[in-house]
Order: structure tokens, then sequence, then C-alpha cells
């Protein structure tokens, strides 16, 4: 009988012991093993600021990166990650552990994201590309953008805050505030600006900021690079004899008419600071945000006496440049009549 019991009793213990070994072993399988079970190579979470845990897993479960909310709640408790929740955008792999991933999350190791501007005419233009790229609203980017204080410790004014955006490909975490990015343009800014193009700016009689206002209307003109320092020769020649600029883009931004081929004599006429017809010197900033290329065309301008340039009748984008009115017209009105031929009246 005693032999009986006890055989009963070790039987037990083994049962015990496999049960615990078994439990042990989904535990590890759960937390160690494989957790993640998507069909992509991979997805990305995002996680807003002021999310708790419940949110993180309700979004970790419904894009089917965890089967066991549990697991993970269990997980992430022991390994304090509960109580400290770090916003951001987070690339998940297929095949993580939940292990990998809690550390991945609690340790706040966002993956960037890349943005690219360029041919912004407007400041709400930028504005609207970061509120789709980026954590922040649009209008928190205007508005900051906007901020008459912030743009006066910049020593720039609404008409100039343009130009402290350096068009180019950046990375930013998702979470970058509106304040954040403003110091990281400036610092690009600054960067850009180096003392040596701050020195031919200087050269050309040009403050940064007037180089990059005279380099968005380059950069309206043509899409043919090589023609760019030869036409900032060609406003920089105007300046320096008193001459108005006289530049169609200007009058196609005081206009609104951003699109059409041709200006005509009646839009001569607009009131407006931008209309370099009737004011002299340079409109009071940027038609565009001009990019460096550009300013640099305008800091390395082609030294020559043309004073005037057209549009090639073929319609190439490349331009014809003179040294008198009289052959200027000339060029113009085989021009107008390329666009007449095609029906281009506006």
């Amino acid at each position: 009988m005693a032999k009986r019991k006890s055989s009963v009793g070790l039987k037990v213990v083994l049962l015990l012991l496999a049960l615990a070994a078994g439990g042990a072993w989904y535990m590890w399988r759960t937390v160690v093993g494989p957790g993640v079970r998507f069909e992509e190579p991979s997805k990305v979470l995002y996680i807003r600021t002021g999310a708790d845990i419940d949110e993180v897993i309700d979004s970790l479960v419904a894009m089917g990166a965890v089967e066991h909310a549990q697991g993970l709640r269990w997980l992430s408790e022991r390994k304090n990650y509960a109580a400290r929740v770090r916003p951001g955008r987070y690339r998940i792999e297929r095949g993580m552990s939940l292990n990998a991933l809690v550390n991945r999350l609690r340790a706040g190791e966002q993956e960037p994201v890349r943005i690219t501007f360029s041919n912004m005419r407007y400041l709400h233009d930028l504005a609207g590309k970061l509120g789709r790229g980026l954590e922040p609203d649009s209008l928190d980017f205007l508005s900051a953008f906007m901020d008459a204080e912030r743009q006066g410790a910049l020593g720039l004014a609404p008409e100039t805050m343009i130009t402290l955006f350096i068009p180019d490909t950046y990375e930013f975490w998702w979470t970058t505030t509106p304040d954040q990015f403003i110091r990281r343009m400036q610092r690009e800014h600054e960067a850009f600006w180096n003392a040596q193009r701050r020195k031919k700016a200087g050269d050309l009689g040009l403050t940064p900021e007037q180089a990059s206002t005279l380099a968005s209307i380059v950069q309206a003109e043509t899409v043919r690079m090589s023609d760019a320092p030869r036409i900032a020769g060609v406003y920089l020649n105007r300046l320096r004899i008193g001459m108005p600029l006289q530049a169609d883009p200007t009058l196609k931004f005081a206009l609104g008419l951003d699109s059409v081929r041709r200006v005509l004599h009646t839009d001569k006429l607009v009131d407006s600071p931008y209309n370099t017809y009737r004011n002299m010197g340079l409109p009071p900033g940027p038609i565009n945000m001009p990019e460096g290329r550009f300013i640099d065309a305008v800091l390395n301008a082609e030294r020559h006496e043309f004073l005037y340039f057209c549009a090639r009748a073929d319609l190439s984008g490349y331009s014809d440049f003179s040294r008198t009115y009289e052959q200027h017209q000339v060029y113009a009105r085989r021009y107008q009549k390329a666009l007449n031929e095609r029906g281009i009246y506006r």
C-alpha cells in the first residue's frame, strides 16, 4: 500500500513538473519567440503624444502585430513600459519577439521620417507638407512660421520668413514640434549661409535675404540651370544701373496668376510692392522658396553686359539674351508669334 501511494505521489509530482515546464515553455515562446505574425515584412506603428499602454496595445492588435494582448500587457508591466510610453513612429518587423518589441518601444527607438520640400511658393505649402508627414497639425506649423515675435528674433519679417528654409531632403522624428522644426531649419540655414556665401552676397551688395529674393525670381524664370547664372547677371546689371527689374514672375505673384504663360500689359499696372515694373529694386521678399542651386546661381552670377532676355521661340526653356532693347524686341516678337501659333494667349 505504501509503495502504491509513493508511486501515485511521484506521478503527481512529475505531472506538476511537466505542467510547470510546459507553462514555462509557453511563456518563453510567447515572450522570446516570434510574436509579430503579419504577412508584410514590416509595418509602421504610430504612437501619438499622450497615448497610454491601452492605446498602444489596441493599435498593435488592430495592425495584426500581436495575437495575445494579455501577454503583451504582462510583459509591458514587468519591464516598466506601461508607465513610460514614448510617442513616435516605430518600425515593427515580422517575426519580432514581444520582448524585442517592448524593448524597442520602451527605448524610444523611432524610425525617422524623410521630408523633402522643393518648389514651394508659400509658407502654407510647407506647413501642409509637414502636417501630412509629422505629428503636429499643419496649422500649428503655419502659426509658428507667422509668429511675429519669432520672426523678429530671427531677424526676419513676414515677407522674408520663407528665406529661413533651404529646400532639401531632411530627416525628422515624427514627433518633431514646430519649435523644434524651426530650430533645426535655423541650423541648416546657418550651415548653408557660411562665411563664403555671405561674402559673395556682400560683394554683390546683397544680404542673404536679398540674394534669396533674387534667386526666387531666377528660379521662376527658367528651368534650365545653365541659363540661371546668366539671368542672374541680367538682373544684377539692372540693379547696378538703377533700371527696374521688370520681372514677369513678380507680376504673376502679385496677381496670384502662377500658371499663366503670358503677362499682359494691363498686368503691369497692378498696385503691388511686388510689381517690379513700377517699383525700383528688389521686391519685399521671395516669390517662392528658392533652392540652394539657384541661390548659388545668383552668388556666382555670370559677368556680362546683357540687360535683356526672352524665352526662345522654340519653347525649349532656354533664353535669348540681348545688350540692346532693339535686339530684345526681335526676340520678343519671335516668342510672341510662337505663342500665338500655339493658341497660347494667357
